[in-house]
Order: structure tokens, then C-alpha cells, then sequence
């Protein structure tokens, strides 16, 4: 028996066989033409990986969701990578082949990521590489093989790729172990996506002695040990058992109502991208969708998609729902999500710039076909639109004279919507919650976005560990802020919901609560998690001030 110790990424019991990974190195040993011939190479192979990696995001929003699916935009983005480019084409001018050149600027980029201090950027080093590898491959004439499954298994490896994960046959899949990685990793973001208890980051890579043998993951602690003796084993199967009990008691409360013992309801809704997420959240017994992140669709397209495009995809997912809410939160490009046909300028700090609502409030025209597909998409089931990253309250009347303008064209137009959809807007900066009893006034309900409140009100990047203590989702000053929101709010007679990360977490529920809050909306896997919770809860006794005081 050998026990290896890393990061948890998803919660729970794995026991199964384990299979390990090794990748195989290339054979570059291929005819290098002149500097013009292996140019036109690269420029050729870069072309055709960056259409594979749309089409990936596309099929990959079915199975994985939009958090999952956004890996492979950000890896065609990469592909147009400057100091990449700059750096293969040095080296194909020195002699080397392009497929040599590309490897080794794949791995002088990611080296690049991994002497970075953030540990989010040091978690970017295998996506260089898998770019890289992506490439070189279709300047190979490599075909990119699976990884052949043959029965549920543990799969360890020194870290997986995000194309490697698309591929594989998810109901053959127990769970992760990575040498290598973080929680910010996307073997984490995608081990938690599928729901897989993982361990990531052990440091030591699992001897292939034990490839084929017994293996136990715990996805509590981070332990994971492989060859188990007697005891040990029968342990774990014990635990097994009372987390999959737990797990089928929860499933017994899937048509149920999120309330509490006294009878307060507190609905869960779920964090979604497309209407394949829409499915997977209804079957998990979500009560409505509270953010539909509408800007896969322009991550997806290569011109702006137009009216008719979005409202269609907005009327399936009303549809689906059957009545329950719809909130779809207008286009959140910038930052992190970069559409290359914006042609966005570069900015040092792309969080603190030109983003979502910045964006619709200089190219008004954005909003406005926006709008119109979301007012459509209201004929058809209970719609509403959310606006993110609002600051001022001249942001929100803007907005509303622009709804007022598409309510007025759809009229003349005879075209069917409901004329009492609400518009609400996201309070993820310290500003829209200070100023929360103004915005009340303009706006039909507030949404707090906990994860970008966070970093904003605490100057912290969330997706930094070294920060960890400083980014505490706990601190007073968040808490106080959603208190603040709630309350102004309800003065206003508006409702409020979380998302994001807080909403998740069992410690504040009983401060939601206490709050007022009227919705949590979380991704699909903790909805029966949070509803457990909430129907332990007592709504009178829940104290909103021992959180803040």
C-alpha cells in the first residue's frame, strides 16, 4: 500500500482500477523545407487547430457546460498568441522544422507560465502545451487517438489536457489524479464539471507498477492510495456507501421545495451557458435558471450573432423551463472572455476595463439586438434580462431608455413579447452596492455576483491562492455589502439573489436567510446539496449578525 497526498478539487469516494497515462514523445524526424515552405506550414496548421478548437467549444458545451466548454475558446485565442508566433518563426528561420519550432515555443511558453508567482498563470504552462501539440500534430499529420477505456477506472496521469477530458467516455471515468496542477488547473475545473471526486497535485507521480491495480480516491482529504491492505479498503467502501446514500437521499429530494423547516422559501436556481446546461440543471431539480450566460454566443461565432440566432437560442431554454424564471445576463465580453471580432483593445488590467456593459454602452447597437432577442424570447416562457458590472445609476437608465426604444419598435413591428419582463442588474462591485438604494429605484431585481464582488471589495485576484487569506469569501466587508444590497432592495420591494461561489457555500446559507435573499443560483451539481441544507435551517432563528458584527 502507498499513499499519496494532494489538493481536493471535487468531494467524495472513488474505488476502482487504476489506469495511468504516459505520453508518448513525437517523432519529429520529418524533411525540413526552405524557411518559406515550413512559415507557410505553421501558418496553415495554426489555421486549422484554431477552427478545431471552435468546434470543440461548440460540442463541448453539451457535455461540459459552459465553464468547461470556455477552455477551448481560450485555447483559440492562444493559438493568435504574438509571442508564439514571434518565437516559432524565429526559430523556423534558424533551420529547425516548423513542427520543432512549434514544440519548442509551446515550452518556452509554458515555462514562461510556470516561473510566474500567480498560481492561476503557473496552471496556464499545459495549455501552452496543449496549443503547441495541437498544432504541431496537424503539421505532422498527426491524428489525435483517445484515450481507450476499456471499464471504469481511476485515470492518473502527470496532468490531462483539456482535449484529452472532451474525449473520453465520461461514464468510464471514476475520477482524477494529477502529478501536477491546481484547483485553478482545468483537470479541477473539469473533474468538478463531471462531478468526479480528484486529487490533484501530489507531487509524485504514481509508479507504473500500479497501473492496472486497486486505487482509492478521497476527495475529502486529498488522500490517494493505491494497492489498499485489507482494512483500509473496507474503510473506504464503508464511507463509500454513506456518501452514496447521502447522495440517493438527495436525489429523494429533487421535486421538492427549497424551504426551510418554518416554511421560508429560499428557491435554487443554477448557473448556466447553453440549453444543454438548461437540461442538466433541470435534472437536478433546480428551480429556474438565474444566470444564462449569453456570451457563448459570441465566443462561438465569428461575426456578431444576430437577432433571430440569439432569440432562438434564448425561446429553447424558456421553453424547456416550462414557466420557471429565465434570467439571461446580457454579454459579458472582456476580461478573461475575449471575442476577437470586437477588436477590443489591449489594457493593462482587462478586469478594471473595457467590459460587458462598457462594451453595450459605446456600441449601443450590441444591447440593442440583444434586447430584442431577449424580449422575443419572452412570449415564450418567464423571461427576464440582467445586466452585469454596473456602477452608476446613469448605467441603468441608459439601459432601460434603450428597453423602452426595442418595447416600441416590437409594438409598431406586431411582434408578440411580454411587456412587463423585467430588467435587474448584477451588484458585483463595491460601488453598485454602496449606492444599492438608488439602483433599486431604476432596477426590477438585483443579482449579486459574489465572485467578482469578492475581488473587486477585497482588491484580491480570486483565482490566485497565494491570496487565499486575503480573499476571503467570509470577510465582513463582502457580507455587509449583500446585507446592504438585500436590504435596499426589499425597501425598494425588488427581490435579490447570489450567484457564484458564495451561493454554494453551506456556512452563509443561514446568512442569506437572515438576509432576506430570494434565490441562490449555483451550478447544477449542489442544488440538492444546498437544498439539504435549507430544509435543516430554521428561517426565525437564522442571525444575519453574527456574520458581519
Amino acid at each position: 500500500m502507498k499513499e499519496y497526498r494532494g489538493k481536493s478539487v471535487f468531494e467524495g469516494i472513488a474505488i476502482g482500477r487504476l489506469k495511468i497515462v504516459r505520453h508518448a514523445e513525437k517523432n519529429m524526424t520529418i524533411r525540413c523545407g526552405t524557411p518559406e515552405e515550413e512559415k507557410a506550414k505553421f501558418f496553415a496548421a495554426r489555421e486549422k487547430a484554431a477552427a478545431e478548437l471552435r468546434r470543440l467549444y461548440t460540442s463541448a458545451r453539451t457535455t461540459l457546460g459552459e465553464e468547461g466548454a470556455e477552455i477551448f475558446n481560450m485555447h483559440a485565442v492562444m493559438t493568435e498568441d504574438g509571442d508564439l508566433e514571434e518565437s516559432v518563426l524565429a526559430g523556423i528561420e534558424k533551420g529547425e522544422s516548423a513542427a520543432r519550432a512549434v514544440e519548442e515555443a509551446g515550452f518556452a511558453l509554458s515555462q514562461n507560465f510556470i516561473r510566474m508567482e500567480d498560481e492561476y498563470m503557473k496552471a496556464r504552462a499545459v495549455d501552452a502545451i496543449d496549443v503547441a501539440d495541437r498544432i504541431s500534430d496537424y503539421i505532422l499529420g498527426k491524428t489525435d487517438a483517445p484515450i481507450d477505456l476499456q471499464e471504469p477506472v481511476i485515470l492518473a496521469s502527470s496532468d490531462f489536457t483539456p482535449s484529452e477530458v472532451v474525449r473520453l467516455d465520461k461514464d468510464k471515468v471514476l475520477g482524477f489524479v494529477t502529478a501536477f496542477g491546481s484547483e485553478n488547473s482545468h483537470t479541477a475545473i473539469l473533474a468538478r464539471t463531471l462531478a468526479l471526486p480528484s486529487v490533484v497535485n501530489t507531487r509524485d507521480s504514481i509508479d507504473v507498477d500500479f497501473d492496472g491495480g486497486l486505487c482509492v480516491v478521497d476527495g475529502f482529504s486529498g488522500r490517494v492510495i493505491v494497492g489498499p491492505d485489507a482494512e483500509t479498503l473496507a474503510d473506504y467502501e464503508a464511507k463509500k456507501r454513506e456518501t452514496d446514500e447521502a447522495g440517493l437521499r438527495r436525489r429523494a429530494l429533487i421535486h421538492e421545495v427549497s424551504a426551510t423547516s418554518d416554511g421560508k422559501k429560499l428557491p435554487i436556481f443554477c448557473n448556466v451557458g447553453s440549453t444543454e446546461d438548461v437540461k442538466r440543471a433541470l435534472a437536478e431539480g433546480c428551480e429556474g435558471i438565474g444566470l444564462f450566460r449569453s456570451e457563448f454566443l459570441y465566443l462561438e461565432s465569428d461575426d456578431f450573432p444576430d437577432e433571430q440566432r440569439q432569440y432562438e437560442e434564448y425561446s429553447r431554454a424558456a421553453k424547456l423551463l416550462d414557466g420557471k424564471p429565465l434570467i439571461v445576463r446580457t454579454m459579458d465580453i472582456g476580461a478573461d472572455k475575449q471575442a476577437p471580432y470586437f477588436s477590443l483593445p489591449p489594457e493593462e488590467n482587462p478586469a478594471l476595463g473595457l467590459r460587458s456593459v462598457r462594451i453595450c454602452l459605446k456600441r449601443p447597437e450590441i444591447l440593442h439586438t440583444q434586447l430584442r432577442a431577449v424580449y422575443r424570447a419572452s412570449a415564450d416562457g418567464n423571461v427576464s434580462a440582467m445586466i452585469p458590472m454596473i456602477v452608476s445609476l446613469k448605467e441603468v437608465r441608459r439601459v432601460r431608455e434603450m428597453a423602452a426604444k426595442v418595447r416600441r419598435e416590437l409594438k409598431s413591428e406586431r411582434v408578440p413579447f411580454d411587456e412587463r419582463m423585467q430588467i435587474g442588474i448584477m451588484i458585483e462591485t463595491p460601488a453598485a452596492a454602496l449606492i444599492a438604494d438608488e439602483l433599486a429605484e431604476e432596477a426590477d431585481f438585483f443579482s449579486v455576483g459574489s465572485n467578482d464582488l469578492i475581488q473587486y471589495t477585497l482588491a484580491a485576484d480570486r483565482q490566485n491562492p497565494e491570496l487565499e487569506e486575503i480573499a476571503d469569501p467570509h470577510h465582513k466587508a463582502v457580507l455587509r455589502l449583500i446585507r446592504r444590497a438585500a436590504e435596499c432592495a426589499h425597501a425598494a420591494g425588488k427581490w435579490v439573489g447570489v450567484c457564484g461561489e458564495l451561493a454554494r457555500d453551506p456556512e452563509l446559507t443561514e446568512f442569506f436567510l437572515a438576509c432576506g435573499v430570494d434565490e441562490l443560483s449555483v451550478s447544477p451539481p449542489y442544488v440538492l446539496p444546498l437544498r439539504e441544507k435549507i430544509r435543516a435551517l430554521s428561517a426565525k432563528s437564522a442571525d444575519a449578525d453574527r456574520f458581519t458584527r
